[in-house]
């Protein structure tokens, strides 16, 4: 992984093949912060000049690239608009840093000059250096710079960045393998070894202790699998911790649709659906790596949901963990089941907060599209969701509980129906949201988080490259942070 350092004194004298600074949008050319005044100097006084010639005015996240004077010890400066100086937030600031990384893949080291919060461009930096390396025989292009140097950033800054930037990539790196790989029992393991390497325990229930434990939604999801499903819990207990938040995922490692087959065209992308699992792992590890002050107890349910002659079908009724009774109308609604016995299990531990992650409905596509994620859950608590994930650069809107949406969960058979009564497509988010809460008890404060657009990228941007997107560990963390307190 990139190294990540920090760096003090004059930019002009930077040691790096790429010298990336920040220049401010102005009317005509970009506005220079007078922190670059010996930078402007090697170019003669005239870099906001050459800039504006080659059409840049320092809007927002826009790249330049230009040779670098003799007497600057650098090959190329890279200028990166931040856009208004009036309007610069850590978003930003994480963006353009990210593009100049992104845009420096093939060189050997990058210096960053930023006016702002140096953690932000630190952080935007280390995600923009991740690339999933693959599985190519003759490599996969470009590597990303060996190191990275961010001016005036602090030891604290530089470490936090680093702990989330390999956060982030575990989890990116688990959600782009291919399904063959990941099966639930070696996903089991994987996330036991990074746990175990962060100082967490970590314990694995597998099928016969799931079906001893009553996880019926699991076991029927997975069922139709030769890889049996699992379920893994990660506890992290500081000494002195005082509050104890819950965080759970849906982990399907492929999902096919089961019965209720999906079609063929981009079921590739089924190999995305545990991605909430994979963003609560990845939360849980960085909080013990950065040592927050907060007890964690990660619960995740692994199944890859297959069609055979032991899949569960349309119109199974099935028991839950927590004894209630579900009428299954669709097998491609299995998210939902798994999670239900997942939270079920971690409302026993009687949480402070719990906030459950899952690429669960493609209505959150069609609501909100790939870069806001649906909250749905606690009014307290998924407006903390939305204000953490707004400053993190991981939006998403809180959605209501209508009673209309709510009356279609009603099941004639069990205690509730897995979707609508008659399949009907309404409000169909807010449905996989209603039918959480009811293994949620009122009491306890809950944020349900759909990002099945948010987990994966049609296109590269800033510091997020195109696939996984890692969304929301960073969202997670800054959570867990403020429940520390």
């Amino acid at each position: 992984m990139t190294e990540l350092l920090s760096a003090s004194g004059d930019a002009a004298r930077a040691d790096a093949e790429v010298l990336v600074v920040g220049v401010f949008s102005g009317e005509d050319a970009p506005v220079l912060p007078e922190s670059l005044a010996g930078v402007d100097a090697r170019f003669g006084g005239r870099l906001a000049e050459q800039l504006a010639a080659l059409g840049n005015t320092g809007a927002a996240s826009s790249l330049t690239r230009l040779p670098a004077p003799a007497d600057l010890p650098a090959t190329l400066v890279y200028a990166v608009g931040l856009g208004d100086a009036g309007d610069l937030d850590d978003e930003t600031l994480r963006r353009a840093a990210g593009t100049a990384v992104r845009a420096a893949f093939g060189k050997r080291s990058v210096a960053i000059a930023f006016e702002g919060d140096p953690e932000a461009t630190a952080t935007g930096a280390i995600l923009g250096a991740y690339k999933f390396e693959g599985f190519k025989t003759d490599g996969n292009g470009d590597a990303a710079p060996e190191s990275i140097s961010v001016y005036g950033a602090s030891d604290d800054a530089v470490a936090k960045a680093r702990v989330l930037g390999e956060s982030v990539a575990l989890v990116k790196d688990w959600v782009a393998a291919p399904a063959n790989l990941l099966r639930p029992p070696t996903f089991a393991i994987e996330i036991e070894q990074a746990a175990l390497a962060a100082g967490l325990e970590v314990e694995i229930l597998d099928a016969e202790a799931l079906s001893a434990g009553g996880y019926g939604g699991v076991l029927a999801v997975g069922g139709g699998s030769a890889a049996e499903p699992r379920l893994v819990r990660l506890t992290y207990r500081p000494e002195g911790a005082r509050k104890h938040i819950a965080l759970v995922g849906k982990g399907i490692t492929f999902d096919s649709g089961g019965y209720s087959i999906k079609p063929a065209a981009g079921m590739w992308e089924m190999k995305f659906d545990m991605a909430g699992a994979a963003a609560v792992v990845g939360a849980t590890i960085a909080a013990a790596k950065l040592g927050l002050d907060v007890n964690v107890t990660c619960t995740v349910a692994l199944a890859e949901n297959l069609v055979s002659g032991s899949s569960y079908r349309p119109s199974d009724v099935l028991t839950i963990r927590n004894g209630m009774t579900v009428e299954v109308l669709n097998t491609d609604a299995e998210g939902r089941l798994v999670l239900a016995d997942a939270l079920s299990r971690a409302v026993e531990d009687e949480p402070d907060a719990v906030y459950d992650v899952a690429t669960l409905t493609g209505g959150q596509l069609v609501a909100l599209g790939r870069r806001t994620m649906g909250l749905m859950g606690t009014d307290s608590e998924t407006e903390r969701v939305r204000r953490l994930g707004e400053a993190a650069g991981e939006p998403g809107w809180p959605m209501p509980f209508p009673d209309d949406i709510a009356k279609l969960m009603e099941s004639s058979i069990a205690d509730v129906s897995q979707v609508a009564a008659g399949m009907k497509r309404d409000g169909h988010m807010i449905q996989g949201g209603i039918f959480l809460s009811k293994f949620v008890p009122e009491e306890i404060p809950w944020a349900h988080l759909d990002i099945a657009g948010p987990a994966d990228a049609d296109s590269a941007y800033g510091y997020t490259a195109k696939g996984a997107t890692a969304v929301p560990v960073r969202t997670l963390v800054a959570l867990l942070e403020e429940h520390a307190g």
